[in-house]
């Protein structure tokens, strides 16, 4: 697909799951600290002092939606951020929400969230 090409409303559909997921603090929370490298789940919720039970569930739904994969190491499995398209948009995003905190002081976030 071109990179400005029309999106079906299939893709719009799965593009829009896919950052709903991402709208959850709990799961960007852990998808940042996968950008470091592969960490079991044990690893992510002592880290992000997050219940075991809670971090697999949301890994679960991070896997689902192709944000995060597994690795099997004998008993153990680890956790990191699917690919590069994964991690360039987690990047830039934390880059841009920075730069435009510098700029200005989230005037949309005063008043609440604009949903």
């Amino acid at each position: 697909m071109s990179r400005h090409a029309m999106l079906s409303l299939h893709e719009t559909t799965i593009l829009s799951e896919t950052f709903r997921l991402m709208g959850d603090p709990t799961r960007l929370r852990i998808l940042h600290f996968c950008l470091t490298g592969p960490h079991a789940v044990g690893d992510i919720a002592q880290n992000l002092a997050l219940s075991p039970s809670l971090v697999s569930h949301h890994l679960r739904l991070l896997r689902g939606a192709r944000l995060v994969k597994r690795e099997r190491r004998s008993r153990q499995v680890f956790y990191t951020v699917a690919d590069h398209h994964v991690t360039t948009m987690l990047l830039d995003m934390v880059n841009h929400i920075g730069e435009s905190q510098e700029e200005e002081e989230w005037p949309l976030l005063e008043n609440g969230p604009a949903c």
